[in-house]
C-alpha cells in the first residue's frame, strides 16, 4: 500500500455562504457602503505605505536595480547634517507658527462671536485662505515680500523704517514664512474656537457678573478653562500639520537661502524627486511618521486629561 499524504480540507464555499447569511441585514449594508471607500484607501494609501516601508531598507533609486541594504538609510540619517538642519527648521517653524496662530484664532473667534449679525460673513472671510490654492497665496506673498517693489517694504518706508530683505535673508526668511502661514491658516483655529465659545452656557457669565467679576476675570476663570479641550486639540493637531509644511517653502524659497527654510518634507521631496534617492527619502518619511505618531499619542493623552477637567 502506498502512503497517502492527507490533504488539508479546503474551506467549502458553503461555509462562506453560511457566514454571509449569518450577518444581519444592517451589517451587510454597512459593509457594502464601506467597501467603495476601502478600495481607494487600499490602493492610494495602504499599498504605497507598505511599499515605502520596504523601500526604506533598500537603495531604490528608480533608475537602478533595487538592492536590500537594511538599516543603512536610517544610519545615514544620523550623520546627515542637512537632515538635522531640516528637523531644526521644522521645529523652529512649529514653535513660531502655533502660538501666534492660536492667539490670533482665539482673538478673532471672540471678536466674531460678539458680532452675531455678521458672524457668517467673518467666517467666510477668515476661512477663505484655507480653501485657496497654496501656490496662488505664495505668489501673492512673494510680491508682498519683494525687497524692491513689495507692498510691505513700501509700508515700512512710509512710516520711516528701513526696508527688509524678508525671504532673501537667512535670519528673516523663516519668520517671513511663519507670518504668511499664520495669515493663511488662522481661519481653522478661529472656527474651532468659535464653536467652543458658542458651546459655553451664558449662565456661567451671568453668575460671574452677579458675583462682581470683571470681563478679564470671566475670561481667565471661565472661558479659558472651558476651552481647554479645544485648545489642546488645536495645539497638537497644528503641531502635526506644521511639521508637514511644504507648499509655501517649495513655492517661495525652495529651502533657501542657504538651507535656512528647508524642512523635513522639503528634504523628502528633494531626495526623492530631484536626486531620485527614493530609498533614503522613504527612510526620512518613516522617521517623520514615527515623530508624528508620537505627537498623536501625546494628543490622545492630553485630550483625555482635558476632558476629565
Amino acid at each position: 500500500m502506498h502512503n497517502v499524504i492527507p490533504r488539508r480540507p479546503a474551506v467549502p464555499i458553503a461555509h462562506w455562504r453560511h457566514f454571509w447569511r449569518g450577518i444581519t441585514r444592517e451589517e451587510r449594508a454597512a459593509f457594502l457602503f464601506v467597501l467603495p471607500l476601502m478600495i481607494p484607501l487600499l490602493v492610494y494609501w495602504i499599498i504605497p505605505a507598505v511599499a515605502s516601508l520596504y523601500y526604506s531598507f533598500t537603495n531604490y533609486s528608480v533608475l537602478q536595480p533595487t538592492r536590500w541594504i537594511g538599516l543603512a538609510n536610517f544610519q545615514r540619517l544620523v550623520d546627515d547634517d542637512l537632515f538635522w538642519r531640516s528637523l531644526w527648521n521644522s521645529a523652529y517653524f512649529t514653535v513660531g507658527n502655533i502660538p501666534l496662530m492660536m492667539l490670533a484664532g482665539l482673538f478673532l473667534a471672540m471678536a466674531v462671536n460678539s458680532y452675531v449679525r455678521f458672524r457668517n460673513f467673518f467666517r467666510v472671510v477668515f476661512y477663505l485662505p484655507l480653501v485657496t490654492s497654496t501656490i496662488a497665496l505664495s505668489m501673492v506673498w512673494l510680491w508682498l515680500f519683494d525687497p524692491n517693489f513689495g507692498l510691505l517694504n513700501a509700508a515700512l518706508q512710509i512710516i520711516g523704517l528701513p526696508p527688509m530683505q524678508w525671504l532673501q535673508s537667512t535670519n528673516q526668511a523663516m519668520p517671513s514664512i511663519i507670518l504668511m502661514s499664520v495669515w493663511a491658516g488662522v481661519g481653522s483655529p478661529m472656527l474651532i474656537y468659535l464653536a467652543g465659545l458658542q458651546g459655553i452656557s451664558e449662565s456661567f457669565y451671568e453668575a460671574a457678573r452677579v458675583d462682581g467679576a470683571t470681563g478679564l476675570q470671566a475670561f481667565w476663570y471661565i472661558t479659558l478653562p472651558l476651552l481647554r479641550p479645544v485648545t489642546i486639540f488645536i495645539m497638537v493637531s497644528s503641531i502635526i500639520s506644521s511639521f508637514q509644511i511644504f507648499g509655501p517653502i517649495y513655492a517661495m524659497t525652495d529651502g533657501g537661502p542657504a538651507f535656512a527654510t528647508t524642512t523635513l518634507v522639503h528634504q523628502i521631496y528633494i531626495n526623492g524627486f530631484r536626486y531620485f534617492s527614493m530609498g533614503y527619502a522613504a527612510a526620512q518619511a518613516w522617521t517623520l511618521f514615527a515623530l508624528l505618531l508620537g505627537l498623536s499619542v501625546i494628543n490622545l493623552r492630553l485630550m483625555a486629561r482635558g476632558m476629565e477637567v
